[in-house]
C-alpha cells in the first residue's frame, strides 16, 4: 500500500513552441504524451513533437481563430474548434482534415470524444449541446438546457452520459443510453462562477473547476459533492486525474501548478515559475504529468515534463 510523504515535483524537460502567428487559445496532448496539438489566434492548429519540439504540421481550413482542440481516446484523430461555428475532424497520420461539422451558431468552444471514438460533443456560445457520429460526421442530436455559454465538456468512461459545464454557473450530466425518449439530464450546483474545465476519472468521479478559483470531485450517480479543492489565485483552466485516479492535477489561469490528493483534498505539490498562463495539463499512463501553456508575452508555448510524485510503499 501507499503511504509517507510524497516526492516533490521535478522538471524534467522544457521544450519551446514559438513559430505560432498569434495567442495560443489551447493545447491538448496525444494519448501516449507522444505529440502535442496547439490552437491560435492565427486561425490554424498546430502539430508537434513534444520531446524534441518539432513542428510537424501546421494546418489551415478554418476561416476564424482555432478556440480548442483535443486527440481522440486512440490518438488517430484530433478534432478543432473555432469561432467560425464549425468543428473539424482530423487525421493524424496524414495531417489532414476529414470532415467538416456544421451546426453551432455561434463559436464553438470545447468539444469532447467518447472513450469508445464513435461520438462527439461539442459546445459553444449558442448555449447548445450538440452530438456527432465520428464516422460519417453526421449530427445525431441536439441538447439544450443551459442558460450560458458552454466552454467544457467530457464523456463518463462508460460513454453513456456526458458532463457539460457553463457560464450559467452549472454542469450538466446527460443520459446518452439509447431508447431513452427524451435525453434526461440533471444538474449539479455549487460553484460561484463560470464552469471552465471538466474531467472524469476512470472510476466515473467527476472533476470540475471554475472561475470561483477552486476545483469540486463530484460522484455524478448520487449528485453528491465529496471534496472541494481551494488553493488557486485564479481561476482554473485544466485538470486532469492521474490514472488510478488517486491524483488530480491542476492547472490555474496563472503560474501555478498543483496536484491534489483525490481522497483527502490535500494539495500534494505545487509548481511555480515555469509558465506564465498553463493551459493543460495531462498524465501520461506511466504516470508523468505534463503541463503546457504560455511562457512570455509573445505566447509561444512551452511544454513541462514533471515527474509524478510518489509515495513511498510498503
Amino acid at each position: 500500500m501507499n503511504s509517507g510523504a510524497p516526492g516533490p515535483l521535478a522538471v524534467g524537460r522544457v521544450k519551446f513552441f514559438g513559430r505560432h502567428r498569434g495567442e495560443v487559445n489551447s493545447s491538448s496532448f496525444s494519448p501516449d504524451g507522444q505529440r502535442l496539438l496547439t490552437a491560435s489566434e492565427d486561425g490554424c492548429v498546430y502539430g508537434w513533437e513534444t520531446q524534441s519540439g518539432r513542428l510537424l504540421w501546421r494546418l489551415t481550413g478554418h476561416a476564424g481563430p482555432v478556440k480548442f482542440c483535443r486527440f481522440s481516446p486512440d490518438g488517430r484523430l484530433f478534432a478543432t474548434t473555432s469561432h467560425d461555428c464549425t468543428i473539424r475532424l482530423w487525421d493524424v497520420a496524414e495531417a489532414k482534415c476529414l470532415s467538416v461539422l456544421k451546426g453551432h451558431q455561434q463559436s464553438v468552444e470545447t468539444v469532447s470524444f467518447s472513450p469508445d471514438g464513435k461520438q462527439l460533443a461539442s459546445g459553444g456560445w449558442d448555449r447548445r449541446v450538440m452530438l456527432w457520429e465520428v464516422q460519417s460526421g453526421q449530427m445525431l442530436r441536439h441538447l439544450g438546457g443551459h442558460r450560458d455559454s458552454i466552454q467544457s465538456s467530457d464523456f463518463a468512461p462508460s460513454s453513456d452520459s456526458l458532463a457539460t459545464g457553463s457560464w450559467d454557473s452549472t454542469i450538466c450530466i446527460w443520459d446518452l443510453r439509447m431508447g431513452t425518449p427524451v435525453t434526461f439530464h440533471q444538474e449539479l450546483e455549487g460553484h460561484s462562477g463560470n464552469i471552465s474545465c471538466l474531467c472524469y476519472s476512470a472510476s466515473g468521479l467527476l472533476a470540475s473547476g471554475s472561475w470561483d478559483k477552486t476545483i469540486h470531485i463530484w460522484k455524478p450517480s448520487t449528485r453528491s459533492l465529496l471534496v472541494q479543492l481551494k488553493g488557486h489565485v485564479t481561476w482554473v483552466k485544466s485538470i486532469a486525474f492521474s490514472p488510478d485516479g488517486s491524483q488530480l492535477a491542476s492547472a490555474g489561469y496563472s503560474h501555478m501548478v498543483k496536484v491534489w490528493d483525490c481522497n483527502t483534498g490535500k494539495c500534494i505539490q505545487t509548481l511555480k515559475g515555469v509558465l506564465d498562463v498553463a493551459h493543460a495539463c495531462a498524465f501520461t499512463p506511466d504516470g508523468k504529468l505534463l503541463v503546457s501553456g504560455a511562457a512570455d508575452q509573445a505566447r509561444c508555448q512551452v511544454h513541462c515534463s514533471i515527474k509524478s510524485p510518489r509515495a513511498s510503499r510498503i
